[in-house]
């Protein structure tokens, strides 16, 4: 009886370690490709003051400064149009005020597209320098990036107004307004990343927090990487980037598919092309789950990891590129 039990007790822990490399494997999708290290660069202190500029020069930017958001969106289009983007705008009105998302194409006019996008304003009166001005102002050096490719397929970036509180969730976000015009156009959109929070860095154990206590068994603790988040649907895209992205540069990249209502995993404007039936992910450094300046006033500029920003820039555009196909 004695060695029965211990026989069933060693049954369930080879069962439990099977369920848990399982899970492991369809959860982090893992990559044994590399793509081909960088050879562009991105400076550090542009992205600096890029933050600087949206958090500082430009604070507030929550959706009551209809001014401030102006003046950003201003500059983001400037930027666009330096980097050699085709540059619109998508204006529309809410609650009786005029708000619009920054849009600039790159590379041939085809049937159908990649999207990269970011939202530019803030919650409240806090800066709002990881959230998002480290997204937005890793959209604009995309654009310089991609301005000096050739690629094969139309790459879209756009800036995206109101997806903070009051407005998230809802029809009025400038991503919800942007995806359900593609679907109405019957655009083809190949993938959407969405640039969610890219700044924040930590070497210190316990730093990264999870959901779940099973993400903790197959996640670092340190908070040194950047994250790719998607649905089941988007394993494929979330393999070639972080295929991508791993051999770009030496900045840690993981990954995380999950159905769609896993929490956390929808908290951004990505979920606007997932209720379009597009393929989304989400790039981030995990918001709340690390930076402890979430939604607060100490989200400043100088608490950000500009080093790592630009790496993560840099993965972001080979992703892009090999999803566009440079051409020869």
């Amino acid at each position: 009886m004695h060695g029965a039990k211990w026989i069933r007790f060693g049954g369930t822990i080879a069962v439990s370690t099977a369920i848990l490399a399982v899970f492991t494997l369809l959860v982090t999708q893992p990559s044994c490709t590399h793509g081909p290290p960088t050879g562009m660069t991105v400076d550090p202190a542009r992205l600096r003051s890029h933050v600087e500029t949206l958090s500082e020069t430009h604070f507030p930017r929550d959706f009551t400064r209809v001014d401030n958001l102006d003046a950003c969106a201003a500059y983001i289009s400037g930027h666009f149009k330096q980097a050699g983007g085709r540059v619109s705008e998508q204006a529309y009105d809410v609650r009786g005020r005029t708000y619009c998302n920054v849009l600039a194409t790159f590379g041939p006019e085809t049937a159908s597209r990649i999207v990269v996008g970011a939202h530019y304003d803030a919650c409240g009166d806090t800066p709002g320098a990881d959230d998002n001005a480290s997204g937005t102002g890793g959209l604009i050096e995309l654009a310089y990036l991609l301005g000096r490719a050739e690629l094969r397929q139309t790459v879209e970036l756009v800036a995206y107004t109101l997806e903070e509180p009051p407005f998230f969730r809802t029809g009025d976000m400038g991503s919800a307004r942007h995806a359900d015009r593609l679907r109405q156009n019957g655009v083809d959109v190949e993938a959407m990343i969405c640039l969610e929070m890219i700044g924040y860095f930590s070497d210190e154990k316990g730093s990264q927090r999870f959901p779940s206590i099973l993400l903790r068994l197959i996640y670092p603790s340190r908070g040194n990487y950047i994250a790719l988040i998607g649905s089941l649907g988007d394993r494929k895209l979330i393999r070639s980037m972080k295929a991508s992205m791993r051999g770009a540069t030496d900045l840690p990249v993981h990954a995380m598919c999950a159905p769609k209502s896993f929490p956390g995993l929808d908290y951004s404007d990505h979920l606007n092309y997932w209720r379009n039936g597009y393929t989304a992910v989400m790039v981030t450094d995990t918001a709340f789950f690390r930076n402890p300046h979430y939604h607060r006033p100490t989200d400043t500029a100088d608490a950000l990891d500009y080093d790592r920003m630009a790496k993560v820039v840099l993965g972001v555009y080979e992703a892009v590129v090999r999803l566009a196909g440079e051409a020869d």
